[in-house]
């Protein structure tokens, strides 16, 4: 079950991606990495078919990795996820074999069998922010709930 201390710990960390990164301004993968970047918080989009991403805040184009494994640190590094729930299933995979310290699922990444590998014993194992909650009715959002986690940490 996610609880502000889980919202806390993923906002902690130094470092940012955003996996499902999108150069669609109508997609919630550029609504939520357009938020990392107004809020002038270091990330990287992670989208395997696109070079770069521009976003409204950001001077520059941002570089995207083709993946969570290109990161340089992926051990410091929270994730949102914002993909269908079968790829949020593997890219949880890859982030529990990098070590990465925490996750957050938007809604409508995740289903029953992606949140059990989540949460579940032998899964994941970081922090995780997903499912039901927040301040949002579709469960927990960056974009809702995420200004309350930076004040949390002191980043905002």
């Amino acid at each position: 079950m996610t609880t502000q201390a889980s919202v806390k710990a993923f906002f902690s960390s130094p470092h940012f991606a955003v996996v499902g990164a999108s150069s669609n301004p109508a997609k919630f993968g550029h609504k939520v990495l357009s938020w990392y970047t107004s809020h002038s918080l270091p990330v990287t989009p992670i989208n395997p078919t696109t070079p770069s991403i521009s976003t409204p805040s950001s001077p520059e184009p941002l570089a995207t990795l083709p993946s969570l494994s290109a990161l340089p640190d992926p051990a410091h590094t929270s994730v949102s996820i914002i993909t269908p729930p079968p790829a949020t299933l593997e890219v949880l995979r890859e982030a529990k074999r990098l070590g990465v310290p925490a996750v957050w699922l938007q809604p409508g990444t995740w289903d029953d069998e992606v949140l059990l590998y989540a949460r579940g014993q032998g899964g994941y194992g970081g922090e995780v922010v997903a499912g039901d909650g927040g301040a949002g009715h579709a469960g927990w959002c960056v974009l809702v709930d995420g200004e309350e986690g930076l004040k949390g940490v002191g980043k905002l």
